[in-house]
């Protein structure tokens, strides 16, 4: 089946060219007309690829693909904007657009980034089900844990934190990046909030939380998994 794609576009007359152009390559187009409507929508639909511009009312882009990127389902987003300064694309990128197109663009060029995008989120689509650290065992599809044959209780938003590092494959994770990601853009916590639940994954999974062996803190950034 061909993928589904979510148009998150304010202004009418680009929202209707972007589903014509959609569908006449046979994709299954929903739309949305502000940020909010799209997130909504994003969150009930669960599309393959959301077309997302930049500057609209209620939530903008920025906001609306943090919380995307909080999906258990990846899924793509290039993002679609008038602005075309080095920072405004920087920023879309930072809080995880995958693709950046800066208005006008050609048909062709978007066909080929929408194809490009879905090609590498499809490839990453492969889902983390166990993660093994020393005599711990993580099943994060059960959400269920264990240190050698002893149940752990670890907390929902524990298991997103540890799912994260698991995912970025030995690169450190930054405070910021758990609070967008974990905690989500309407939710208000503190980094502090971000060191709290890695003492208590320390404390339950290394012989010795003093000096981890798996969780490291990074100086200034975060914290880094080794496996």
């Amino acid at each position: 089946m061909n993928a589904r794609i979510l148009i998150i576009e304010d202004e009418l007359p680009m929202r209707t060219a972007l589903k014509d152009v959609l569908e006449a390559e046979s994709y299954r187009v929903l739309v949305a007309a502000n940020g909010e409507e799209g997130l909504n929508r994003a969150l009930a639909d669960k599309p393959d690829l959301v077309l997302l511009d930049l500057m609209m009312p209620k939530l903008d882009g920025y906001a609306v693909c943090a919380e995307l990127r909080r999906f258990s389902k990846p899924v793509a987003v290039p993002m679609l904007t008038a602005k075309g300064q080095i920072e405004d694309r920087v920023k879309g990128l930072d809080v995880g657009a995958d693709d950046y197109l800066v208005k006008p663009f050609s048909t062709q060029e978007l066909l080929a980034r929408v194809r490009a995008v879905l090609r590498r989120v499809q490839r990453a689509a492969k889902p983390l089900r166990i993660l093994v650290l020393g005599e711990g065992r993580i099943d994060f599809v059960q959400q269920q844990a264990w240190r050698g044959k002893k149940p752990l209780h670890l907390t929902a938003k524990e298991f997103a934190v540890l799912r994260l590092l698991a995912e970025a494959a030995g690169e450190p994770v930054s405070r910021d990046r758990f609070l967008d990601a974990v905690w989500g853009y309407t939710a208000f916590p503190t980094t502090r909030t971000v060191d709290m639940h890695i003492a208590s994954l320390r404390s339950k999974l290394e012989k010795n939380p003093e000096a981890p062996r798996f969780i490291h803190t990074v100086h200034g950034v975060g914290y880094r998994l080794e496996v």
